[in-house]
């Protein structure tokens, strides 16, 4: 039986309590509105529901190493290696870059040459499947307080940094189309469902 290159759920949520002590902030509270943005899409989509969870949760893990911007692709990306969760690792890549384009990214490139030909070739290698669309549509609509429409939540980008690249900004709409296709409802009516149930 091969090794799951993601961890439990469990295992997830101690990693990033562990990471928010050392690095308190909002992106905790973020990654668990992603995690249960995509979460919901998954189970409506035929996906595994779990792994999209545990994946969610941890798209931001980098953040345990401090406040950095692209830093934090990087050092989450060598970091759920290192404990030998690659698919956990992917996602923590590929989250950033819908387009797959390094230059796309939004924020700082705060880390050095060789770091960044780190990220440059394994974003290369990556062949996109549903679960780095999930994440990258979910890490486009979840707030620390709660799923925003794309609209609100990249405007909101858009005025903190500067700028969004057009093409960034319509693949998150294209990303929004294809799981709504698949789950044969809106995202509105998935997350309206997931979290209003224990309210």
């Amino acid at each position: 039986m091969m090794e799951k290159k993601y961890p439990s759920r469990a295992e997830a949520e101690r990693l990033v309590r562990e990471a928010e002590a050392l690095n308190p902030g909002p992106w905790g509270d973020h990654s668990r509105v992603v995690a249960r943005c995509a979460e919901a899409i998954a189970a409506a989509c035929g996906l595994d529901a779990d792994k999209a969870y545990a994946l969610g949760l941890l798209h931001d893990i980098g953040r345990r190493f401090g406040r950095g911007h692209m830093a934090h692709v990087y050092d989450g990306y060598t970091y759920m290696r290192s404990l030998g969760y690659d698919d956990a690792a992917r996602i923590c890549l590929t989250h950033s870059f819908n387009t797959k384009v390094f230059e796309d990214y939004i924020g700082n490139v705060d880390i050095p040459e060789e770091k960044q030909k780190v990220v440059r070739d394994a974003l290369a290698a990556c062949e996109f499947d549903d679960y780095d669309r999930l994440i990258q549509l979910c890490d486009g609509i979840g707030t620390a307080e709660g799923p925003a429409s794309l609209e609100a939540r990249m405007g909101d980008v858009k005025r903190r940094y500067g700028r969004y690249p057009q093409d960034k900004w319509d693949k998150n709409f294209e990303l929004k189309r294809y799981f709504e296709e698949k789950a044969g409802r809106t995202l509105e009516e998935l997350f309206a469902e997931a979290f209003h149930k224990e309210s």
